[in-house]
């Protein structure tokens, strides 16, 4: 189910020298005691919250609480709703890497860790990972450190520019397969290919998922269902509601109140 937003802390903000999002989050402890102050209604209380696809990979540090060294994981890139649960004084930071951006920073294809949450040390190595960790938790400002410490280590080279900008561009625009894969001059085989290795689906699922996500927002905005399916390019208001079950999981209605957090964070 959607989770409550009474207590939940969230921010998020552009990356200062990276293409992607930071983001932090943290759930009540059974105090009312957070990095923000929280409503004692809700100090205690497990909650779940939908995540929806958006095509990204997060690398994500989360601990229990203060003293807690916590763990780094790599949320792959959804072609369905995931749920996870924030319990009471966890702490969530994650870094969001743009579309394709993902795979060259943090080591691995998108299509690896498609539908997948993977421990960073299966990537990265155990030490690695608990060096990273280790930081993150002695850290004044983790978020800062964080990004830089991925700023550092610099991209896998053979990672980088997987699907070229046009191709992007064009598949997230919804234009034909056939005319992303001229823009970027590559054959339609070359690009699903790239696609899947960048994105971690083809260029298909990916417009699908733009779509979807676009019409969220609109639908948020406060615009009629109706109108919202005909200005996201669906072919009517049942089609809208068979990808928002078949993407979110849920009827659009349901879909529409945001969560305590971001729908495509991990």
């Amino acid at each position: 189910m959607q989770p409550g937003t009474v207590g939940m802390m969230y921010r998020e903000q552009r990356a200062r020298t990276l293409a992607a999002t930071m983001w932090l989050a943290a759930a009540p402890d059974r105090v009312g005691e957070t990095t923000a102050r929280a409503d004692a209604t809700s100090a205690g209380r497990t909650e779940e919250r939908r995540v929806l696809p958006d095509g990204c990979m997060d690398l994500i540090w989360s601990r229990a609480g203060p003293g807690d060294l916590g763990h780094v994981i790599v949320a792959g890139p959804d072609t369905a709703p995931a749920f996870a649960l924030w319990r009471p004084g966890s702490l969530h930071l994650g870094i969001r890497f743009d579309s394709a951006v993902g795979p060259a920073r943090i080591g691995v294809p998108a299509s690896e860790v498609r539908d997948r949450r993977v421990p960073l040390a299966e990537i990265w190595g155990a030490a690695e990972a608990t060096r990273l960790a280790e930081r993150l938790a002695a850290a004044e400002a983790p978020a800062v450190a964080l990004e830089a410490e991925i700023a550092r280590r610099g991209p896998r080279a053979e990672l980088v520019d997987l699907l070229p900008p046009p191709a992007l561009v064009g598949i997230r625009a919804g234009a034909p397969v056939a005319e992303a894969a001229r823009a970027a001059a590559l054959s339609e085989r070359q690009l699903l290919r790239r696609c899947q290795l960048a994105v971690g689906y083809g260029p298909k699922t990916l417009a699908r998922i733009v779509r979807f996500r676009r019409a969220l927002a609109l639908a948020r905005a406060g615009s009629p269902f109706a109108g919202v399916a005909a200005a996201a390019g669906y072919a009517d208001q049942a089609h809208l509601a068979r990808e928002a079950r078949a993407l979110g999981g849920a009827p659009l209605r349901e879909l529409v109140t945001p969560p305590a957090g971001p729908v495509g964070a991990s």
